[in-house]
């Protein structure tokens, strides 16, 4: 029963799930689990991976989430590689042969797409519509689409309609924008100083609208709206995601063990939570830190079912 389940998504340590990560699943009941490189040998050890976690929740549709962007961000990278891929290749095509773009990217949709089918996964955390910026940290770089936020947006568009077509729920990010975030967040908080007025032409603009099934927020912090925290943890900038960027669906944190966010992992996952997310990500399969997380994650409200209810009828 989705009902039943915490607001909160985990990743796991291995091929396989171990003794210890059944009986968490079983006893805290994650909306939803996460894939890395690490949980990855082949496709049909994957595809095992993947059904023994849809047999302890009796769910075919339960969310099993992936980062696989193409370029950098590779999760099947021992098996196939997708380096050539990036949002900057993407973008190039697309200022030069549109109609080249929507062929190119339309196989390269379709083809991921059934790759993710086959092994069980649902969901892609893609597209990045973060607006490039010059002189900012490599950790978006050529993730993004363009330092045009109309391509990224019109781009962004694109790519959630062709995923939802093949079946597959994606992860707008990092909203409410990365670009001019001069450190990474996995290491630092980044501190952007931009005046809201700039940023709602740029950096937010890119997001406006989009009919993603979810979002995936910035570990930054935007001092012109919230000068203390960042917007995984700021009532103000989730509020502006709601209202001015007018993302309606299911908001997620980004990883909340990352060093960008300043608090242990307890205090991270309430304030995110109190801020205004809908769903914790915690990534790195430390059973320590992921039972802290799920002691600390509420069962999943109205909101959230109905939203998840909506995203299993483009599985079938």
């Amino acid at each position: 029963m989705i009902k039943n389940r915490r607001a909160f998504i985990t990743g796991l340590k291995s091929t396989i799930l171990t003794t210890n990560e059944k009986k968490f699943l079983k006893k805290y009941k994650p909306w939803g689990v996460i894939i890395f490189s690490r949980n990855i040998k082949s496709f049909h050890q994957l595809n095992m991976l993947t059904k023994s976690i849809k047999k302890i929740f009796k769910d075919n549709n339960y969310p099993i989430l992936i980062d696989e962007e193409g370029g950098r961000v590779n999760r099947f990278k021992k098996l196939f590689d997708t380096s050539i891929f990036t949002g900057n290749f993407f973008g190039n095509i697309y200022k030069k042969d549109k109609r080249k773009f929507y062929l190119y990217y339309k196989i390269f949709s379709k083809q991921l797409s059934f790759i993710l089918k086959s092994t069980g996964i649902n969901i892609n955390t893609l597209p990045v519509l973060d607006v490039r910026r010059k002189y900012s940290d490599n950790v978006i770089g050529d993730r993004s689409f363009s330092y045009d936020p109309m391509i990224v947006s019109k781009i962004g568009d694109f790519c959630i309609d062709q995923f939802t077509k093949n079946n597959i729920g994606t992860v707008i990010k990092h909203i409410p924008g990365h670009g001019l975030a001069k450190v990474d967040s996995h290491k630092k908080t980044p501190i952007v100083k931009e005046k809201i007025s700039k940023l709602n032409k740029k950096d937010f603009y890119s997001f406006r609208n989009k009919k993603s099934f979810f979002a995936m927020t910035a570990h930054i912090i935007y001092s012109d709206i919230d000068e203390t925290n960042t917007a995984t943890h700021s009532k103000k900038v989730i509020k502006l995601i709601r209202n001015k960027i007018r993302f309606k669906n299911i908001i997620i944190s980004d990883d909340i063990s990352m060093k960008g966010l300043k608090f242990p992992i307890m205090e991270n996952t309430k304030r995110a939570f109190s801020a205004g997310c809908n769903i914790v990500l915690h990534c790195n399969g430390n059973i320590k830190e992921m039972t802290i997380v799920a002691k600390n994650s509420p069962k999943i409200n109205k909101f959230i079912i109905t939203k998840t209810s909506q995203f299993y009828k483009i599985l079938s």
